[in-house]
């Protein structure tokens, strides 16, 4: 029997305008009035802006300002290229390259919400019919599950920073998302309407594999064929046990057209660039990434999917477990063949890291969506308390650590602020003052709605919990973005290097990393040096306290002798420094 028995009334959805507004909230803050931060932010955006101002080579084989990056897939650095080359001139090219993140937030949130409303949709997933009538009609049984699904998308703790980063990694889940709804176009095999039944055209599962196959080819070309490979096969499964003719549209349409898409790239790269394009070098660069099963993987696994994918899993644990006896019907079956497909491949990683949970949460976030009928209002009421306290509390804390730096009381934590931020400067703006204020009431306005009404709508138990995410983080994105960019970027330092290199330089040998030449290329007008460039006369060096590199070791590392021109680091990082050398043997 379903475990599902729901009233009309009970499938109320959403004002588009709504969900609209609530995801602009999520998406914008954070995008404006910052530089590319450290690590992978900054690296992702000095390949988008090498890319817009290079010429072929640079499309076709990933690179920071001469530094060959053979091991990254394009397609995500494309589509932030294109986005500065179009819009650069206007937005300047840090905020144009971020443009492609709302690209790509779109792509996931639509991909999600249309995913669960066709499951939500379609027979087996109905409510059960009332004795006096007034169930759900099957439409808007969906479209209030996928309201649902978003508003879960929302409040997932490991999607916030990434969704926010010029990374490949929100690309790749975004995708995940999109293949996951055109699967289900695929298995789809009947037209639900009206709550009856119609074959579909056979063009209609052709095209469906076709656009499968193509999203693969697209996710290879994110972030290697982990991913792609990972749930081809756990489709393939799907279709074996559940529906054998679909084996066939996977063979012959959806892998040739994922090998095709993908295989472009290589072709070009090897034609236009024989030597510097290597797939050789690329697929072992994935490959390398997994092995066999490990302690490491599980614990990691465990210890921050947790966090990472709450508050999905503990709605997605219970709609597997309320829907046990239909654990076959499409709703469960697909987007839990995929979780475990995913699951597996994580585990056969011996270094996981956060990019590789993030596939994980439109599986989850789907799955969890049909939980929310099951759920028990008890349940309910102890998610939303859970959601209250905690996180009406951090808010209360980042506006009492922003009074703190801004007045100097509470004196210890405005300390503990500075003492983070060495030399950081408070500004008051009035402008992120009021959003924040507003935020605030409105989060105090959703609290007292959800409390003293108390709707019986299905989205009431996640409501809070993307709309608390919702409000922490345009609280940190306008009270203390000023003092996050502060630490997190390297344009001071690529000020300072730029103030101290000599008018004459032509090309500066380094080894910094990634993130540190694209930062300084773009901030400082680094002219580094090319690999046909033999030897240049200036050398940025990066080196830690720990390892204390003197002036004799750099010597010999690099043939010749050195004269210190300057030497600094970024005052939120007491191990990081950086010293800049002019060679004088010449």
């Amino acid at each position: 029997m379903k475990p599902v028995r729901l009233p009309a009334s009970a499938t109320s959805a959403l004002p588009r305008w709504g969900l609209w507004a609530l995801g602009l909230l999520y998406i914008l803050p954070g995008l404006i009035g910052r530089d590319p931060w450290k690590n992978d932010d900054a690296s992702s955006f000095g390949i988008m802006w090498t890319m817009a101002h290079g010429g072929l080579d640079t499309w076709l084989a990933p690179q920071i300002a001469g530094l060959p990056l053979p091991g990254e897939s394009p397609l995500t650095f494309w589509i932030g290229a294109i986005c500065i080359k179009v819009f650069g001139w206007l937005l300047g090219d840090p905020l144009a390259a971020r443009l492609s993140t709302i690209i790509f937030f779109l792509i996931g949130s639509l991909s999600v919400w249309y995913a669960t409303y066709l499951l939500g949709r379609r027979t087996e997933a109905q409510p059960l019919r009332l004795a006096f009538g007034g169930q759900p009609e099957p439409k808007d049984f969906g479209r209030t599950l996928a309201d649902g699904a978003f508003l879960i998308y929302l409040g997932c703790l490991g999607l916030l920073l990434h969704s926010h980063e010029t990374t490949a990694k929100s690309l790749q889940m975004s995708l995940v998302a999109y293949a996951i709804y055109l699967a289900i176009r695929l298995f789809d095999s009947r037209t639900i309407a009206q709550g009856t039944s119609a074959p579909a055209p056979t063009t209609d599962s052709v095209r469906s594999a076709a656009l499968l196959g193509m999203t693969l080819g697209l996710l290879t070309l994110t972030r290697g064929f982990g991913v792609p490979v990972t749930v081809f096969i756990g489709l393939s499964f799907l279709a074996i046990f559940r529906q054998k003719s679909l084996v066939k549209h996977l063979l012959l349409v959806t892998l040739p057209a994922a090998v095709i898409i993908s295989g472009a790239w290589f072709l070009a790269g090897y034609c236009l660039l024989p030597e510097s394009h290597s797939f050789t070098f690329w697929s072992n660069q994935h490959l390398r990434q997994f092995g066999w099963p490990s302690l490491h993987a599980a614990a990691y696994y465990f210890k921050y999917g947790i966090w990472f994918a709450w508050p999905a899993w503990p709605f997605a644990g219970w709609a597997v477990y309320a829907w046990r006896q239909q654990r076959k019907t499409l709703h469960i079956a697909l987007p839990l063949a995929i979780f475990i497909s995913l699951t597996v491949m994580i585990l056969l990683m011996p270094r996981p890291d956060e990019g590789v949970l993030l596939p994980l949460l439109p599986p989850l976030v789907i799955l969890a969506a049909f939980g929310l009928p099951t759920m028990k209002r008890g349940a309910i009421n102890a998610v939303d308390w859970f959601s209250v306290m905690t996180l009406s509390t951090c808010a209360a804390f980042i506006w009492i650590g922003w009074l703190a730096k801004e007045t100097g009381w509470p004196a210890q934590i405005a300390k503990n602020a500075y003492k983070l931020a060495p030399g950081f400067k408070p500004g008051f703006n009035l402008t992120a003052v009021v959003i924040a204020i507003l935020g605030s009431a409105c989060w105090i306005m959703l609290v007292n709605w959800r409390l003293s009404r108390r709707p019986a709508v299905l989205w009431r138990a996640v409501v809070l919990s993307s709309g608390g995410v919702v409000l922490c983080w345009l609280l940190l994105m306008t009270l203390w973005l000023p003092w996050i960019n502060y630490g997190k970027s390297y344009a001071g330092v690529a000020a300072q290097i730029n103030a101290h290199l000599p008018s004459t330089s032509e090309c500066v040998d380094t080894n910094v990393g990634p993130a540190q030449r694209a930062s300084f290329a773009y901030f400082g007008n680094i002219p580094f040096s090319q690999l046909s460039q033999e030897r240049c006369n200036i050398l940025l060096f990066q080196d830690n306290n720990s390892l204390k590199f003197d002036d004799a070791a750099i010597k010999h590392a690099f043939s010749g002798r050195w004269k210190l021109l300057w030497s600094g680091r970024r005052p939120s990082d007491r191990d990081e420094r950086f010293r800049l050398y002019q060679r004088v043997d010449n």
